[in-house]
Protein backbone atom coordinates (compact mmCIF):
# COMPACT_ATOMS: atom_id res chain seq x y z
CA UNK A 1 0.00 0.00 0.00
CA UNK A 2 1.32 3.46 -0.88
CA UNK A 3 2.49 5.64 1.98
CA UNK A 4 2.38 8.97 0.17
CA UNK A 5 1.12 11.94 2.18
CA UNK A 6 -2.10 13.47 0.89
CA UNK A 7 -3.85 16.75 1.49
CA UNK A 8 -5.85 16.92 4.67
CA UNK A 9 -9.66 16.87 4.43
CA UNK A 10 -9.89 20.25 6.10
CA UNK A 11 -8.57 21.97 2.99
CA UNK A 12 -10.98 23.89 0.75
CA UNK A 13 -12.48 22.45 -2.42
CA UNK A 14 -12.15 23.73 -5.99
CA UNK A 15 -12.48 27.47 -6.62
CA UNK A 16 -16.25 27.90 -6.82
CA UNK A 17 -15.98 30.84 -9.22
CA UNK A 18 -14.17 28.63 -11.70
CA UNK A 19 -16.77 25.90 -11.18
CA UNK A 20 -19.58 28.37 -11.89
CA UNK A 21 -17.89 29.74 -14.99
CA UNK A 22 -17.25 26.29 -16.44
CA UNK A 23 -20.83 25.20 -15.62
CA UNK A 24 -22.71 28.12 -17.21
CA UNK A 25 -23.48 26.42 -20.52
CA UNK A 26 -24.84 23.29 -18.81
CA UNK A 27 -27.22 25.13 -16.46
CA UNK A 28 -30.93 25.69 -17.00
CA UNK A 29 -31.86 29.08 -18.38
CA UNK A 30 -33.12 30.37 -15.02
CA UNK A 31 -30.09 29.00 -13.16
CA UNK A 32 -27.83 30.64 -15.73
CA UNK A 33 -29.18 34.03 -14.63
CA UNK A 34 -27.93 33.32 -11.11
CA UNK A 35 -24.55 32.22 -12.47
CA UNK A 36 -24.19 35.40 -14.52
CA UNK A 37 -25.01 37.50 -11.46
CA UNK A 38 -22.42 35.63 -9.39
CA UNK A 39 -19.72 36.06 -12.02
CA UNK A 40 -20.52 39.74 -12.52
CA UNK A 41 -20.52 40.65 -8.82
CA UNK A 42 -19.25 37.87 -6.51
CA UNK A 43 -18.63 40.21 -3.58
CA UNK A 44 -22.27 41.24 -3.59
CA UNK A 45 -23.51 37.65 -3.44
CA UNK A 46 -21.69 36.21 -0.43
CA UNK A 47 -23.19 38.95 1.77
CA UNK A 48 -26.76 38.50 0.46
CA UNK A 49 -29.70 36.30 1.44
CA UNK A 50 -31.43 33.80 -0.84
CA UNK A 51 -34.28 36.25 -1.33
CA UNK A 52 -31.91 39.10 -2.26
CA UNK A 53 -30.05 36.95 -4.78
CA UNK A 54 -33.31 35.74 -6.29
CA UNK A 55 -34.60 39.29 -6.67
CA UNK A 56 -31.35 40.57 -8.17
CA UNK A 57 -31.24 37.70 -10.69
CA UNK A 58 -34.95 37.89 -11.50
CA UNK A 59 -35.63 34.28 -10.51
CA UNK A 60 -37.40 32.39 -7.73
CA UNK A 61 -35.76 31.42 -4.44
CA UNK A 62 -36.00 27.67 -5.25
CA UNK A 63 -34.06 28.43 -8.46
CA UNK A 64 -31.22 29.91 -6.40
CA UNK A 65 -31.11 26.76 -4.27
CA UNK A 66 -31.14 24.55 -7.37
CA UNK A 67 -28.28 26.59 -8.80
CA UNK A 68 -26.20 26.02 -5.65
CA UNK A 69 -26.81 22.28 -5.91
CA UNK A 70 -26.01 22.27 -9.63
CA UNK A 71 -22.52 23.68 -9.00
CA UNK A 72 -21.74 21.08 -6.35
CA UNK A 73 -22.65 22.84 -3.11
CA UNK A 74 -24.68 21.44 -0.22
CA UNK A 75 -26.92 24.50 -0.19
CA UNK A 76 -26.91 28.28 -0.26
CA UNK A 77 -24.93 28.58 2.98
CA UNK A 78 -22.23 26.26 1.65
CA UNK A 79 -22.14 28.19 -1.63
CA UNK A 80 -21.69 31.52 0.16
CA UNK A 81 -18.82 30.17 2.27
CA UNK A 82 -17.00 28.80 -0.77
CA UNK A 83 -17.64 32.00 -2.70
CA UNK A 84 -16.23 34.13 0.12
CA UNK A 85 -13.20 31.84 0.24
CA UNK A 86 -12.60 32.21 -3.51
CA UNK A 87 -12.89 35.99 -3.40
CA UNK A 88 -10.60 36.17 -0.37
CA UNK A 89 -7.81 34.55 -2.37
CA UNK A 90 -7.57 37.57 -4.62
CA UNK A 91 -8.82 38.71 -8.00
CA UNK A 92 -11.18 35.97 -9.23
CA UNK A 93 -9.59 34.00 -12.05
CA UNK A 94 -13.00 34.09 -13.72
CA UNK A 95 -12.42 37.77 -14.45
CA UNK A 96 -9.03 37.02 -16.01
CA UNK A 97 -10.26 35.02 -19.00
CA UNK A 98 -8.44 36.23 -22.11
CA UNK A 99 -10.36 36.96 -25.30
CA UNK A 100 -9.21 37.63 -28.85
CA UNK A 101 -10.46 41.21 -28.52
CA UNK A 102 -8.25 42.09 -25.53
CA UNK A 103 -5.67 44.86 -25.91
CA UNK A 104 -2.02 44.15 -24.99
CA UNK A 105 -2.44 45.94 -21.65
CA UNK A 106 -5.60 43.97 -20.93
CA UNK A 107 -3.65 40.77 -21.59
CA UNK A 108 -0.93 41.98 -19.20
CA UNK A 109 -3.48 42.69 -16.48
CA UNK A 110 -5.34 39.42 -16.91
CA UNK A 111 -2.27 37.18 -17.00
CA UNK A 112 -0.81 38.82 -13.90
CA UNK A 113 -4.15 38.62 -12.09
CA UNK A 114 -4.68 34.99 -13.05
CA UNK A 115 -1.15 33.96 -12.11
CA UNK A 116 -1.18 35.77 -8.76
CA UNK A 117 -4.57 34.32 -7.85
CA UNK A 118 -3.53 30.84 -8.91
CA UNK A 119 -0.30 31.01 -6.91
CA UNK A 120 -2.23 32.13 -3.84
CA UNK A 121 -4.63 29.23 -4.38
CA UNK A 122 -1.72 26.78 -4.60
CA UNK A 123 -0.16 28.23 -1.43
CA UNK A 124 -3.36 27.80 0.56
CA UNK A 125 -3.74 24.19 -0.64
CA UNK A 126 -0.16 23.09 0.01
CA UNK A 127 0.13 20.36 2.66
CA UNK A 128 2.64 21.45 5.35
CA UNK A 129 3.26 17.85 6.45
CA UNK A 130 4.09 16.73 2.91
CA UNK A 131 6.36 19.75 2.42
CA UNK A 132 8.22 19.03 5.67
CA UNK A 133 8.65 15.38 4.68
CA UNK A 134 10.05 16.34 1.27
CA UNK A 135 12.52 18.77 2.86
CA UNK A 136 13.71 16.06 5.27
CA UNK A 137 14.31 13.62 2.40
CA UNK A 138 16.12 16.16 0.23
CA UNK A 139 18.26 17.42 3.10
CA UNK A 140 19.68 13.94 3.63
CA UNK A 141 19.96 12.91 -0.01
CA UNK A 142 23.10 11.28 -1.38
CA UNK A 143 22.04 12.27 -4.90
CA UNK A 144 18.92 13.76 -6.45
CA UNK A 145 17.38 13.18 -9.88
CA UNK A 146 14.62 15.50 -11.08
CA UNK A 147 12.44 13.87 -13.74
CA UNK A 148 9.89 15.50 -16.02
CA UNK A 149 8.82 15.98 -19.63
CA UNK A 150 7.74 19.09 -21.55
CA UNK A 151 6.94 21.97 -19.20
CA UNK A 152 7.72 19.72 -16.23
CA UNK A 153 11.11 19.02 -17.80
CA UNK A 154 11.86 22.74 -17.64
CA UNK A 155 11.01 22.68 -13.93
CA UNK A 156 13.38 19.73 -13.49
CA UNK A 157 16.18 21.63 -15.22
CA UNK A 158 15.62 24.62 -12.95
CA UNK A 159 15.92 22.34 -9.92
CA UNK A 160 19.08 20.77 -11.34
CA UNK A 161 20.64 24.23 -11.45
CA UNK A 162 19.87 25.02 -7.81
CA UNK A 163 20.43 21.88 -5.75
CA UNK A 164 24.09 21.12 -6.65
CA UNK A 165 24.92 24.38 -4.86
CA UNK A 166 24.35 22.48 -1.60
CA UNK A 167 26.98 19.86 -2.38
CA UNK A 168 24.59 17.20 -3.66
CA UNK A 169 25.11 15.57 -7.08
CA UNK A 170 22.02 16.25 -9.21
CA UNK A 171 20.70 15.34 -12.62
CA UNK A 172 17.67 16.14 -14.75
CA UNK A 173 17.68 13.79 -17.75
CA UNK A 174 14.93 14.63 -20.24
CA UNK A 175 15.21 11.54 -22.43
CA UNK A 176 13.09 8.54 -21.36
CA UNK A 177 15.96 6.08 -21.78
CA UNK A 178 18.30 8.29 -19.76
CA UNK A 179 15.71 8.55 -17.00
CA UNK A 180 15.29 4.78 -16.82
CA UNK A 181 19.07 4.26 -16.86
CA UNK A 182 19.53 6.81 -14.07
CA UNK A 183 16.93 5.34 -11.71
CA UNK A 184 18.03 1.76 -12.42
CA UNK A 185 21.40 2.62 -10.85
CA UNK A 186 19.89 4.09 -7.69
CA UNK A 187 19.75 2.73 -4.17
CA UNK A 188 19.04 3.78 -0.57
CA UNK A 189 20.07 7.39 0.03
CA UNK A 190 19.26 8.47 -3.50
CA UNK A 191 16.18 10.59 -4.21
CA UNK A 192 13.92 11.01 -7.22
CA UNK A 193 11.68 14.07 -7.59
CA UNK A 194 9.10 13.06 -10.20
CA UNK A 195 7.45 16.13 -11.74
CA UNK A 196 4.17 15.93 -13.66
CA UNK A 197 1.33 18.43 -13.44
CA UNK A 198 -1.22 15.84 -14.58
CA UNK A 199 0.34 13.05 -12.56
CA UNK A 200 -0.15 10.73 -15.54
CA UNK A 201 3.06 11.01 -17.59
CA UNK A 202 3.79 7.35 -18.31
CA UNK A 203 7.58 7.68 -18.52
CA UNK A 204 7.85 9.59 -15.24
CA UNK A 205 5.55 7.11 -13.48
CA UNK A 206 7.63 4.15 -14.63
CA UNK A 207 10.90 5.85 -13.64
CA UNK A 208 9.49 6.59 -10.17
CA UNK A 209 8.36 2.97 -9.83
CA UNK A 210 11.82 1.62 -10.69
CA UNK A 211 13.54 4.09 -8.36
CA UNK A 212 11.32 3.06 -5.46
CA UNK A 213 11.91 -0.61 -6.27
CA UNK A 214 15.67 0.03 -6.05
CA UNK A 215 15.29 1.56 -2.59
CA UNK A 216 15.47 5.26 -3.49
CA UNK A 217 13.15 7.78 -1.87
CA UNK A 218 10.54 9.21 -4.24
CA UNK A 219 8.78 12.58 -4.16
CA UNK A 220 5.94 13.50 -6.52
CA UNK A 221 5.59 17.16 -7.48
CA UNK A 222 2.20 17.15 -9.15
CA UNK A 223 -1.00 19.08 -9.69
CA UNK A 224 -3.39 16.14 -9.41
CA UNK A 225 -4.15 12.98 -7.46
CA UNK A 226 -3.21 10.45 -10.14
CA UNK A 227 -1.14 7.37 -10.91
CA UNK A 228 2.18 9.05 -10.10
CA UNK A 229 1.20 9.44 -6.44
CA UNK A 230 0.98 5.67 -5.96
CA UNK A 231 4.67 5.33 -6.90
CA UNK A 232 5.95 7.97 -4.50
CA UNK A 233 6.66 8.16 -0.78
CA UNK A 234 5.62 11.81 -0.53
CA UNK A 235 3.18 13.70 -2.72
CA UNK A 236 3.54 17.47 -3.00
CA UNK A 237 0.23 18.50 -4.49
CA UNK A 238 0.68 21.89 -6.16
CA UNK A 239 -2.90 22.63 -7.13
CA UNK A 240 -3.53 25.55 -9.48
CA UNK A 241 -6.82 26.90 -10.76
CA UNK A 242 -8.54 24.75 -13.34
CA UNK A 243 -8.99 26.70 -16.56
CA UNK A 244 -9.23 25.07 -19.97
CA UNK A 245 -9.55 28.24 -22.07
CA UNK A 246 -7.50 28.51 -25.26
CA UNK A 247 -5.38 31.34 -23.86
CA UNK A 248 -4.80 29.93 -20.37
CA UNK A 249 -1.42 31.07 -18.91
CA UNK A 250 0.97 28.31 -17.80
CA UNK A 251 0.33 28.83 -14.10
CA UNK A 252 1.04 25.20 -13.21
CA UNK A 253 4.67 25.56 -14.33
CA UNK A 254 5.05 28.87 -12.46
CA UNK A 255 3.67 27.28 -9.29
CA UNK A 256 5.99 24.29 -9.62
CA UNK A 257 9.00 26.61 -10.04
CA UNK A 258 7.99 28.44 -6.85
CA UNK A 259 7.85 25.14 -4.95
CA UNK A 260 11.32 24.23 -6.25
CA UNK A 261 12.55 27.56 -4.83
CA UNK A 262 10.86 26.78 -1.50
CA UNK A 263 12.49 23.34 -1.35
CA UNK A 264 15.91 24.66 -2.38
CA UNK A 265 15.95 27.45 0.20
CA UNK A 266 14.64 25.17 2.95
CA UNK A 267 17.35 22.60 2.20
CA UNK A 268 19.99 25.36 2.15
CA UNK A 269 18.90 26.47 5.60
CA UNK A 270 19.21 22.89 6.85
CA UNK A 271 22.72 22.54 5.43
CA UNK A 272 24.29 25.24 7.62
CA UNK A 273 28.01 25.51 8.29
CA UNK A 274 30.72 25.11 5.61
CA UNK A 275 28.17 24.30 2.88
CA UNK A 276 26.25 27.51 3.50
CA UNK A 277 29.51 29.48 3.63
CA UNK A 278 30.50 28.12 0.20
CA UNK A 279 27.07 29.11 -1.12
CA UNK A 280 27.57 32.69 0.12
CA UNK A 281 31.04 32.79 -1.46
CA UNK A 282 29.61 31.56 -4.75
CA UNK A 283 26.95 34.27 -4.70
CA UNK A 284 29.57 36.93 -3.99
CA UNK A 285 31.79 35.67 -6.80
CA UNK A 286 28.89 35.66 -9.24
CA UNK A 287 27.94 39.20 -8.17
CA UNK A 288 31.51 40.41 -8.69
CA UNK A 289 31.65 38.80 -12.13
CA UNK A 290 28.38 40.43 -13.19
CA UNK A 291 29.67 43.81 -12.05
CA UNK A 292 32.94 43.36 -13.94
CA UNK A 293 35.05 43.28 -10.78
CA UNK A 294 36.64 39.96 -11.81
CA UNK A 295 37.18 38.15 -15.07
CA UNK A 296 38.62 39.35 -18.40
CA UNK A 297 38.65 43.10 -18.98
CA UNK A 298 37.21 44.52 -22.19
CA UNK A 299 39.78 45.60 -24.76
CA UNK A 300 40.46 49.34 -24.80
Amino acid sequence: MSNFIELQDRRPGPNILEVVRLSVDSLRKSERKVAELVLASPGRIFAATVAEVAEAAGVSQPTVIRFCTAVGCAGFHDFRLRLAQSVALGTPATHSVITAEDSPMAVVAKIFEYTITSLDWARHHLDPAALAAAIDILSNARSISFLGFGASGLVAQDAEQKFPLFGVPCSAPLDTHQQIMTVAMMGPGDVVVAISNTGSSVGVIEAARIAKEKGAATIALTGAHAALSAQCDVMLLVETLDNTDVFTPTTSRVAALVIIDVLAIAVALRRSGPGLDRLRQMKETLRDYRQGLIGPKPAE
